[in-house]
């Protein structure tokens, strides 16, 4: 992990930089495999398994009494767990839905919105070295509250040909029966074009490798909504005198763990912190399972050392972090005026895992600087919005000079005669 200290502000465009891999020869695999997904259905789907998965499947559909057998061997506690971070989730997230108030903008003229959900959706849940279960709460707590008609799943299924009981326990607890044992760029082809045995779907949503984030991108190409544009996963740590070495170390490695492509950044004033931060991410990455898949993240990451905590607030808005966790003084202050990030932990009590793992927040979040302008994942993600309007003869009176004015003055005479033939 490299120090940067007291950077010019010409130079922070370099600091706040993700790693970037060539996509040419990435994006030419993908669609070719898309493509055969898509004339051959089931048939591409088998071999993609047998060639990237390493199983052969004569059948995708996970069956009810798969299901059951999963929630029959998963270890209770883990069962548990589960159900508790279910609960916060639908809680924070239930609050999301509101139906919102007619608005009468002249006399005789009523104008309303109404949200609806996407009828058919798609779930992406990354079963590899890691089975994301956690992302099918975050992911089907908000369809179900958003009222989607049809919800599907895939995720790869191991060399047996199952899915983790832990996915399937999950999957079942928010009310997804079509699961599917497909992965990679074969799920999101058939989740886009539809086969005999997967439903094409409106929008997918979840995360993946580089595969799967290119797969996306290119459907989206071809007309189908995606949740958002994603990247590797990464976290900024904002810290002061005030934090705690260890928690901020421990931080990092969480985030790092994900993925030899992830990055981590710290930003802060001290150079006491960054170095006793340092020497705790050394002892604690020597304990990790995964300290060599850590251990590259890092040498993509940085710690930054800053004048001043305006200065650092400036630096961490324009890095746009997916997860940003401010261990300072102050903390609540510094956190309004944070405008770029996925989503925000204030203190030092509060690291990311909480989460994303239970504390009720979403965690599928933009990244790679896309926090600029994208949100997170939401029961809005979920839902589209439908305005309608109402006038009576007296409201389209009222408004027909206004309406008639503005469509000749477009050239448009026969959006004018539309509200002339009524009124005259």
């Amino acid at each position: 992990m490299n120090t940067i200290a007291f950077p010019q502000k010409s130079s922070w465009e370099s600091i706040i930089v993700r790693p970037v891999a060539d996509s040419s020869t990435l994006m030419a695999k993908v669609k070719s495999v898309l493509d055969e997904v898509k004339q051959q259905g089931d048939t591409a789907i088998q071999q993609y398994t047998k060639l990237f998965d390493g199983v052969e499947l004569s059948q995708f559909t996970v069956t009810e009494e798969e299901i059951q057998e999963a929630v029959h061997v998963l270890d209770k506690d883990l069962k548990l767990a589960i159900e508790n971070a279910a609960a916060n989730i639908r809680s924070f997230h239930s609050h999301q839905l509101k139906s919102e108030p007619m608005v009468e903008t002249m006399p005789g003229i009523q104008c309303w919105r109404k949200s609806v959900g996407i009828d058919k959706v798609g779930l992406y849940i990354p079963g590899g070295s890691a089975p994301l279960f956690s992302t099918i709460l975050m992911l089907g707590i908000p369809a179900s509250i958003a009222g989607c008609g049809e919800v599907i799943l895939c995720s790869p299924p191991d060399k047996s040909g199952k899915l983790h009981p832990a996915i399937l326990f999950a999957a079942q607890l928010v009310g997804i029966r079509k699961i599917f044992k497909i992965g990679g760029v074969q799920a999101i082809g058939a989740m886009a074009f539809g086969t005999k045995t997967v439903p094409a779907v409106y929008k997918i949503f979840g995360p993946g490798n580089q595969y799967v984030t290119a797969a996306k991108q290119l459907v989206q190409l071809e007309g189908l909504a995606i949740d958002m544009p994603a990247g590797p996963s990464e976290v900024c740590v904002m810290a002061d005198e005030t934090a705690v070495p260890a928690y901020v170390a421990a931080d990092l490695l969480s985030q790092a763990e994900h993925g030899p492509d992830s990055q981590v950044v710290l930003v802060s004033t001290s150079s006491e912190m960054i170095n006793q931060v340092k020497l705790e991410i050394e002892k604690q990455l020597a304990e990790l399972p995964r300290k060599e898949i850590a251990a590259i993240a890092l040498s993509n990451s940085r710690a930054v050392l800053m004048n001043t905590i305006e200065e650092a607030i400036e630096l961490v808005n324009a890095y746009a972090a997916e997860h940003l966790i401010i261990a300072c003084n102050n903390a609540e202050s510094i956190a309004e005026k944070i405008v770029n990030a996925g989503s925000v932990f204030i203190g030092n009590y509060s690291p990311e895992s909480v989460g994303d793992y239970a504390s009720g927040t979403n965690h599928t979040l933009p990244t790679n600087a896309y926090a600029r302008m994208y949100s997170g994942v939401s029961v809005d993600s979920f839902v589209k919005k439908i305005t309608f309007q109402k006038l009576t003869k007296e409201g389209l009176i009222s408004i027909a000079t206004t309406v008639e004015k503005m469509a000749e003055a477009e050239g448009l005479s026969a959006h004018a005669r539309a509200v002339s033939i009524r009124t005259k």
